[in-house]
């Protein structure tokens, strides 16, 4: 949609083609979404089949991330200046490719590969969906309202994840999780040109490539130490890495400072409604990773569930996200955006200190009411603070703006996973009584709740049960302190947000 400058944004209306080509752009987030999490199910299969090594198997489900988080930002302003429509339909025809490779691996190798592909592909299509969601609704109300479904279908993709993984996996073989993914992407492709506009910045200026191979060299480490760290437990190799993502991101700041056309324009940051937003999603989707990382756990190996059951219970807070993502855009017409915001995460503050109720030997009502309030007040701070981050640049800037969302998004989930994975892990430890066992069985129960009640497999009933026992408790132990701790980042983010967008 091209906007006379002198126009009031408020006074310019999206046609029935822009919303036409929402619904497209929305169906591309759900598929990217779905195939975020429908994997995890295929594991047990693909191991079967392949026969990857426990490296190999590791690599499969990280790789995809790594590369993601790494390329973000390169894609973003990539697509400012070479076309965000066109960068979307090269990802998209790259993304069905990279499935349909992984779909018919015939080793752990290339199915690494393919999963290498679909990052790198997928790096594409997020930033440049927010950012043609930017430059086609120009009208405040209607942006938010459009971001709102954007949200939704990318959480309703993650809740959807298990359910269609699981269906598939029942009639056919783990490669169907990857196929699901080409009916969407070739119906982009298709319509992609007709319904969905080409928009670009106009004065690009040159593409630092420098810059570029400085931003992956700064994030893929951080997001790597990050979640090995949390699987492994601190190590120096860890620690090393770390120290070389970091360092590379001061150079990439540095260089950013010093060029005439920065990949990256950093006085973006000084404006307080897109730094604000950027940290307020970032530390959303914390508290979110958290919840769900050990949420699932305790579904499963504490109270018994199976994995289906354990999504089930997980759907109710997952689609009520989804809900809220909608409702957002209807909450700020009539109060403004800051205390929308604002109360949607003393909501989720609510929902995770409610975690703390949780026991060993209750049931499951505890956790799917903290879960729902948690995820509906998680769902408003998405969509409004991507809507925060976009509308506070110009149209012409949107895609480099909505990679650093995209950005704060996966590093929130891998310091999500890393720092309340840690502590339920350290809690956990220190409650296991592994007195009866052996250096080895110790060590692999201390590992994972998983591996406790594996060890207890193999032990005497007494033993055993009094093993689960432990382990169980000092589990949840460890739950009470992480959902404290959830809480607490919270409502640290409502007061931000109070604090430094009152004018919003």
């Amino acid at each position: 949609m091209s906007v006379d400058a002198l126009q009031d944004p408020r006074e310019v209306i999206a046609t029935r083609k822009d919303w036409f080509g929402l619904v497209v752009l929305a169906f591309a987030v759900l598929l990217i979404s779905v195939d975020a999490t429908v994997l995890d199910l295929a594991l047990p299969f693909i191991s079967e089949d392949l026969a990857p090594s426990s490296t190999q198997l590791l690599w499969i489900i990280d790789i995809y991330s790594f590369v993601l988080a790494g390329l973000l930002v390169t894609m973003g302003t990539l697509g400012d200046r070479i076309g965000r429509r066109r960068l979307l339909l090269i990802g998209a025809l790259g993304f069905g490719l990279a499935s349909l490779i992984a779909a018919w691996s015939s080793s752990p190798e290339m199915l690494i590969v393919a999963r290498v592909l679909q990052g790198v592909a997928g790096a594409t299509l997020m930033p440049a969906t927010l950012g043609l969601i930017r430059t086609m609704f120009v009208n405040p109300r209607q942006r938010t309202t459009a971001i709102g479904v954007w949200g939704a279908m990318a959480g309703g993709g993650a809740a959807a994840g298990p359910l269609v993984g699981g269906w598939l996996l029942e009639h056919y073989w783990w490669g169907s999780v990857f196929l699901v993914n080409l009916p969407v992407m070739i119906g982009l492709l298709l319509l992609g040109p007709l319904v969905i506009p080409e928009s670009k910045d106009p004065n690009p200026g040159r593409f630092d490539l420098i810059s570029a191979g400085l931003s992956m060299l700064a994030l893929v480490p951080m997001v790597y130490a990050v979640k090995e760290t949390a699987v492994y437990g601190p190590s120096w190799t860890f620690t090393l890495v770390g120290v070389v993502g970091v360092g590379a991101g001061w150079i990439f700041v540095r260089r950013q400072r010093s060029l005439a056309d920065p990949m990256l324009d950093l006085s973006l940051f000084a404006r307080p409604a897109f730094s604000t937003a950027v940290v307020t999603n970032l530390l959303s989707v914390f508290a979110l990773a958290g919840v769900l990382f050990f949420g699932s756990q305790y579904l499963q190996l504490v109270l018994g569930y199976s994995a289906l059951e354990a999504g089930l219970l997980m759907l109710p807070g997952t689609l009520v996200s989804a809900f809220a993502s909608l409702a957002a855009a209807w909450l700020v017409r009539r109060w403004a955006p800051s205390r929308v915001l604002s109360v949607g995460l003393v909501v989720s503050a609510i929902g995770a200190a409610g975690l703390i109720a949780l026991r060993a030997d209750s049931g499951p009502q505890a956790f799917v009411l903290g879960f729902l309030l948690a995820g509906a007040g998680i769902g408003i701070a998405l969509t409004l603070t991507n809507d925060l981050v976009v509308g506070a640049v110009e149209p012409e800037r949107a895609g480099a703006a909505s990679a650093v969302s995209e950005t704060a998004y996966e590093l929130g989930i891998a310091l999500g996973v890393a720092v309340l994975g840690s502590v339920v892990l350290a809690i956990f430890r220190r409650g296991l009584d592994v007195t009866a066992l052996t250096g080895e069985q110790a060590h692999a129960a201390q590992g994972t709740l998983g591996g406790a009640v594996e060890v207890a497999k193999s032990l005497p009933a007494e033993q055993a049960a009094r093993l689960v026992e432990t382990a169980q408790q000092s589990f949840v132990d460890g739950m009470h302190i992480a959902a404290g701790a959830t809480a607490i980042v919270l409502l640290a983010s409502a007061l931000l947000v109070a604090k430094l967008l009152r004018e919003h």
